[in-house]
């Protein structure tokens, strides 16, 4: 129980990546609580399975795309946790479209969310996150390795680590490690590893298969516990060696 007695908050933990963190983090100890945009059932379920492996959880609505929303969900998180030990970043929005056919909503919706989103979330959090905690931003591997039609994308993914590694100077002083984790291609419900596009991409990772959302949270997990005591400002690839 690495993780016992902190405080947990994962934004965008209703499903996927997000969700696995979520389960993860209680599972070594965390108290959690999740923000989701919508989708209150996912929500609700992840909620469920960590309540149902004895942890202890909570759900609350915040659109990372509002900026009032964002900051309401963040201090309702914080007020049922009682202070903050742990930030998790994962909300985000993807849209895939050649510049050609980018468009002016699409680039705003993907800043507004994986950026903006997360700027406001973050500086609404730190009066809640105590000394030594730790900010966890999930990024991709987009922001370092450009993709057909994902150019828009890996410009906010590549904004993500690069306030990452200055938040992470900015904090210093109070101890808070700040990093960055970049999946790369993992199995979910929108990027599933039965995909015509993953039967194409898998002979180009070394390892040769997609990655699971566990693998994901067990990075998570360990730069939220005291074996990453001494890691800020990295940006950590999980790809199967996809990027090196």
């Amino acid at each position: 129980m690495s993780l016992a007695r902190k405080r947990a908050l994962v934004t965008g933990g209703s499903r996927g990546i997000g969700a696995a963190i979520a389960r993860r983090l209680a599972a070594d100890g965390a108290t959690v609580a999740i923000t989701y945009a919508g989708n209150k059932a996912a929500a609700d379920a992840t909620v469920a399975a960590i309540q149902g492996a004895g942890g202890t959880a909570f759900a609350f609505q915040a659109d990372a795309a509002d900026p009032a929303s964002q900051r309401a969900g963040i201090e309702k998180a914080a007020a049922a946790l009682g202070g903050i030990d742990i930030l998790v970043h994962n909300a985000g929005i993807a849209e895939f479209l050649p510049v050609a056919d980018d468009t002016d909503d699409a680039y705003d919706r993907q800043f507004g969310v994986n950026v903006k989103g997360l700027h406001i979330g973050t500086r609404a959090a730190l009066p809640h996150l105590v000394d030594g905690g730790r900010i966890i931003l999930i990024g991709s591997i987009s922001g370092d390795l450009a993709f057909t039609a994902t150019a828009t994308y890996g410009a906010t993914k590549a904004a993500v680590a690069a306030l990452a590694r200055g938040w992470a100077k900015d904090l210093a002083a109070r101890n808070i490690l700040v990093n960055t984790v970049q999946p790369g291609p993992i199995d979910t419900d929108l990027n599933p590893a039965d995909s015509e596009f993953a039967q194409q991409l898998r002979g180009s990772i070394p390892l040769g298969r997609y990655g699971t959302v566990e693998e994901i949270a067990g990075a998570a997990s360990f730069l939220a516990g005291p074996d990453a005591s001494y890691i800020t400002g990295t940006t950590l690839n999980i790809d199967g060696g996809l990027t090196a």
